[in-house]
C-alpha cells in the first residue's frame, strides 16, 4: 500500500537487525520458546479460561513478531497481507495452545458462516468487536487487538489492519504494532504504538481526528 511510507517511522528493518534501543524491549518482552511453554502448560494440568487466554495472547505475539525476522514457510506467500498476518498468528496460536478449537473454522465469512478465510473487511465486520477510537481505549489495548483503517482510493476503499503486541511487563516496554504493508514480497514491520499515534502522517494515526481510522477492535471470542 503506497501510503505506508510511515514504515520508516515504524522501524521497517527486521528486529533481528536491531531497532533503536528504547523500542527494543517491546519487541522482546513477550518472548518465550515458541509453542513449548504454552503446550507444556496446557498438557501438565487443566488451566483456567484466564490462563488459556493469556497463553493464546502470548503465542499471537510470538508468531507475529517472528514474521518480522523472517516469514514462516508455513505462512503461504499468497496469504501475506495485513489480514493474512492476523489469520496466521491467530491460527498458529490456537494450534499451539487450544488445538481443539480448530476442529471448526476459526473465522466467519461475510454471510456469518464458518470459514477458514476472511479478508480485512470481513474480519472487522464478522469476527472482531469495535472497542472505541480514543486514547483511553488505546491505553487499554491488549495483545491480539487490532487497529483498523479505511483508505479511499479511485478503485474503491482499502482496509488495512495492524496487530497490537503489548508486553506483559508494561513498565519496561511499550505497546507495539505489527503489520504487513500489503505489497507482494514486502517485509512485516513493527513499531511503537504511541509513536504511530503522534508522529505518523495523519491518515495513519490511530486518533479520533483521523477520519480514516476506524478504531480499535478485539476478537469476539476474547470479549468475555
Amino acid at each position: 500500500m503506497r501510503a505506508l511510507m510511515l514504515s520508516l517511522l515504524l522501524h521497517a528493518a527486521p528486529v533481528a537487525k536491531g531497532p533503536p534501543a528504547p523500542a527494543q524491549p517491546g519487541a522482546h518482552a513477550t518472548h518465550a520458546t515458541p509453542g513449548r511453554d504454552a503446550a507444556s502448560a496446557m498438557a501438565s494440568e487443566p488451566v483456567s479460561p484466564e490462563t488459556r487466554a493469556r497463553l493464546l495472547r502470548r503465542e499471537v505475539a510470538q508468531v507475529a513478531l517472528g514474521q518480522v525476522r523472517a516469514p514462516d514457510a508455513a505462512w503461504q506467500p499468497a496469504q501475506r497481507d495485513c489480514a493474512g498476518l492476523i489469520r496466521y498468528a491467530y491460527r498458529t496460536a490456537y494450534r499451539r495452545v487450544a488445538s481443539e478449537r480448530l476442529s471448526s473454522p476459526l473465522w466467519k465469512d461475510a454471510r456469518g458462516e464458518p470459514s477458514d478465510f476472511a479478508d480485512a473487511e470481513t474480519l472487522l465486520s464478522r469476527n472482531f468487536t469495535a472497542l472505541g477510537r480514543d486514547a483511553a481505549t488505546r491505553e487499554a489495548l491488549r495483545t491480539g487487538d487490532v487497529l483498523a483503517f479505511r483508505q479511499e482510493h479511485d478503485a474503491g476503499p482499502v482496509f488495512h489492519l495492524m496487530l497490537v503486541v503489548r508486553p506483559e511487563d508494561r513498565a519496561h516496554a511499550p505497546a507495539r504494532v505489527v503489520y504487513h504493508p500489503g505489497e507482494p514480497g514486502a517485509p512485516v514491520r513493527t513499531g511503537v504504538l504511541d509513536s504511530l499515534a503522534t508522529e505518523a502522517p495523519l491518515e495513519w494515526r490511530p486518533v479520533p481526528a483521523n477520519a480514516a481510522f476506524l478504531g480499535f477492535f478485539r476478537f469476539k471470542e476474547w470479549m468475555s
